[in-house]
């Protein structure tokens, strides 16, 4: 309640204001008319006493203060229309001076000061410096500012520039500056000075009232960046030094940073180039809670853009060595400000790498130094748990590679490793993605030992369990983590196999430290890229940079079987054993027949002790099967024992239909077409008869459970082996025996007790059909399909 009676007080207050000043200029108005001198200055000066008042804020006051600045306009134009009708312009200026109240005084003598040095009867400077002397003598913060900022309203148009009308001798240009600085100097200390008004408890609220007067005090450097006299020598020899001792000296934190930021933003780029030292040296001298992160950035941020847009620039950048000034100070900075954040430290780096990349993107050795003095000033602090300052390491690690959009670049920055350490676990995750992404994005080859190294160390938040369990991760989360690391795999490549058998060996390192979630998404591709080496090695030896690893078939089997052994116990058998089996494929490949059978093995291994769901053995057994009818390196001893195996587990499945399909699927084993050694028709007519006795042990069951279609299934399958056999020349498969088992489904399709099913009835019309269209093409086919009576 209190608040809002004072806003209301001040709405009154401002409006009796305004009412005595129109008040005041009406009558000010009417001997202006009436060319009534004398009343003219009575009125105005009443009218400008109405500034005089302490009770509104700065927002408010200006509002009264354009008002008077809008009327003595009026009156500056009548003084130029006295001096035409006869009167001295001097006599004027002594006249005014006889104001009572100072503060009129004042505006009026800069208005009739105006006059006068257009009139030209006095030297400008002579004038000016008369009156920014005598604004002295308003000390009152608030209505000093405005009266100074008066004075550079009228004046900025008089001041002795080179081509300027009042332009005088040579130190023209010098004197304007000297004017300049002085009103900005008087001007800030006033506006420093309120800050120690008033009670302690109204700190915030000056503040805000500071913060609304900050242009005024801003303006003066405005006026100083356009004058045309002010060379690269004067600014570096003069103006800069004055305006920083100014900045320095007042030792207060918002003039501090306007100021410097003022300066950065009004005066030519290439101005900052050169005169970077002496710029750069005031801001370990600023006061610690400056927030020299945003001044220092907005430097970095325009000298880049200079750089960026002018080309032709960069031999200066190199010329003023400003990159080893910047980083030097920024040095400085962090050492004066001890107690400076670890994100602003960070960020600073952060705008000195951005500065770096634009303008020497071809100096990596820049890059490495800044994460290097990065790392420096950061390690001696606690572990960085700040969100601020985690998200300036990730902009720092991002830089380099959002710019050359290639990793392998960042590869080679020896510091980048070391930043990445001070992330917390969780944010090292998703700068690894990041990473991750690039590599995929611009189709990075990765293509040595030393940088895969490098990589995965980079990227060891996916890789392996930090200090969190793996219970806290979001799963889906998780699995595309992984699935990211999976595909990075594939991206390493050496065309040279020793340099790629390096390099798998430095991810099998890293990846086997995964722990038992990571290993089944990670190993595969491990195993595949392996198994590429082995199809580009086949019957080759060779030697790796004559050390005693050999890059042959054999070294690397012996890692892949380490690898799946690996993977085995997480366990992840089904996993396991289709890795075995992929191993044993590429081994026969490279006619290896010892390593292939002891892939078999270690498959056939993990079927008994490890595969107990009863879906998963099926799946199992049919990828045994499938890849053991394949394989063309066994000789009959090792093939036998095999497919004895695989037979005898058929068998052993839990229901009587996956025996019976995994059974007649054994019959391939014993007659394989594109292997001549390989076609006992004997083993494949038991392997038939076998499924038979198994499909009619399923029926019986099915019979006592009122029927079901299974079985009239599976002999509808067993007849279509047995027509496979007995078209490719078996001779133990008969027509008579195909005659009696399709005798044998159509008397169980008319049973009673079957049930009919569209999908088991089409599957047998469409065998039936084969047979037909078999008989029409005639020939020896022909002849034989003729036997079979359908």
């Amino acid at each position: 309640m209190l608040l809002e009676t004072s806003g209301e007080d001040e709405e009154k207050w401002l409006a009796e204001g305004v009412a005595g000043l129109q008040h005041n200029a009406f009558f000010m108005h009417r001997a202006l008319d009436s060319n009534n001198l004398r009343d003219a200055l009575k009125y105005s000066a009443q009218m400008l006493s109405e500034l005089r008042t302490s009770r509104l804020s700065p927002h408010k006051y200006y509002e009264l203060y354009m008002r008077a600045f809008d009327e003595l306009r009026k009156l500056e134009m009548f003084f130029k229309e006295e001096t035409k009708r006869g009167s001295s312009v001097i006599d004027l200026y002594e006249l005014v001076q006889h104001s009572g109240n100072i503060l009129p005084r004042l505006y009026l003598l800069c208005t009739i000061g105006s006059v006068y040095i257009k009139s030209k009867e006095a030297p400008s400077k002579d004038i000016l410096k008369d009156i920014v002397e005598m604004c002295r003598g308003i000390q009152n913060p608030v209505r000093g500012l405005f009266l100074r900022s008066y004075l550079s309203q009228i004046s900025r148009d008089k001041l002795l520039d080179i081509g300027s009308e009042y332009e005088g001798d040579g130190d023209g240009v010098i004197d304007a500056v000297e004017f300049v600085l002085q009103n900005f100097t008087e001007m800030n200390k006033l506006w420093v000075r309120m800050h120690y008004l008033g009670p302690v408890r109204e700190k915030e609220k000056r503040v805000k009232e500071r913060s609304e007067l900050r242009d005024l005090v801003g303006k003066n450097l405005h006026i100083l960046s356009q004058i045309d006299g002010i060379d690269l020598d004067m600014y570096k020899e003069i103006v800069l030094p004055r305006v920083l001792e100014q900045v320095v000296n007042c030792k207060d934190e918002l003039a501090q940073h306007y100021l410097m930021d003022c300066i950065i933003q009004v005066f030519p780029d290439e101005y900052h180039l050169q005169t970077l030292e002496l710029l750069l040296g005031a801001c370990p001298q600023l006061q610690p809670t400056v927030d020299i992160l945003t001044v220092l950035s907005q430097l970095m941020d325009r000298l880049s853009n200079y750089a960026a847009s002018s080309p032709e620039v960069l031999p200066e950048f190199l010329q003023v060595e400003a990159f080893a000034k910047l980083s030097t100070y920024i040095g400085k900075v962090i050492d004066s400000q001890s107690e400076m954040p670890t994100f602003g430290t960070i960020g600073l780096y952060v705008s000195l790498l951005t500065f770096t990349l634009r303008v020497h993107p071809d100096r990596l050795d820049y890059v490495d130094e800044v994460l290097g003095a990065c790392v420096k000033k950061i390690s001696g602090k606690p572990k960085i748990e700040d969100s601020k300052a985690t998200k300036q390491i990730v902009a720092l690690l991002s830089a380099p590679v959002e710019k050359y959009n290639d990793i392998d670049t960042a590869l080679k920055l020896s510091n980048y490793p070391r930043i990445m350490d001070h992330l917390d676990n969780a944010t090292k995750k998703i700068m690894a993605v990041v990473i991750i992404q690039s590599i995929m994005n611009n189709n990075t080859c990765i293509a040595t030992a030393d940088k895969v190294e490098a990589l995965f160390e980079l990227i060891k938040g996916l890789i392996k369990d930090m200090d969190v369990t793996l219970d806290e991760f979001d799963e889906e989360d998780f699995q595309e983590e992984q699935n990211s690391v999976a595909r990075l795999i594939h991206m390493l490549y050496n065309d040279d196999p020793g340099e790629m058998l390096e390099i798998i060996c430095t991810v099998r390192k890293h990846v086997l430290l995964g722990g038992p979630k990571r290993l089944p998404f990670t190993v595969p591709p491990l195993i595949f890229s392996a198994l590429k080496l082995v199809r580009r090695l086949q019957g080759q030896e060779r030697d790796v940079d004559g050390e005693d690893v050999y890059a042959t078939p054999k070294k690397i089997f012996q890692i892949l079987n380490q690898t799946i052994e690996a993977l085995s116990s997480v366990p992840s058998p089904e996993l396991s054993l289709r890795l075995y089996l992929q191993c044993a494929e590429a081994a026969n490949d490279c006619d290896l027949e010892p390593i292939a059978y002891e892939f078999f093995t270690q498959a056939f291994i993990l079927y008994e002790e490890e595969v107990a769901d009863s879906k998963a053995q099926v799946t199992a057994i049919h990828l045994i099967i499938g890849t053991l009818q394949r394989m063309n390196v066994f000789g009959v001893e090792n093939r036998d024992t095999l497919t004895h195996k695989a037979t005898g587990y058929s068998a052993k499945l839990l229901r009587k239909p996956d025996q019976c399909s995994a059974v007649y699927a054994c019959s391939h084993l014993f007659w394989v077409d594109d292997q001549d050694g390989i076609k006992d028709g004997e083993r494949v007519l038991l392997c038939l008869k076998r499924a038979l006795k198994i499909a009619n042990a399923a029926q019986q069951m099915a019979n006592a459970t009122k029927g079901s279609s299974g079985p009239v299934t599976l002999f509808v399958e067993i007849l279509n082996k047995y027509l496979y056999f007995f078209e490719k020349g078996n001779p133990q498969i008969t027509s008579s025996a195909i005659n009696g088992l399709i005798e044998l489904i159509m008397t169980e399709m008319q049973s009673d007790s079957s049930i009919s099913v569209p999908s088991a009835d089409a599957f047998f019309s469409s065998t039936l059909r084969y047979i037909q269209y078999q008989k029409q093409k005639g020939g020896s086919i022909g002849e034989k399909f003729e036997l079979i009576k359908v």
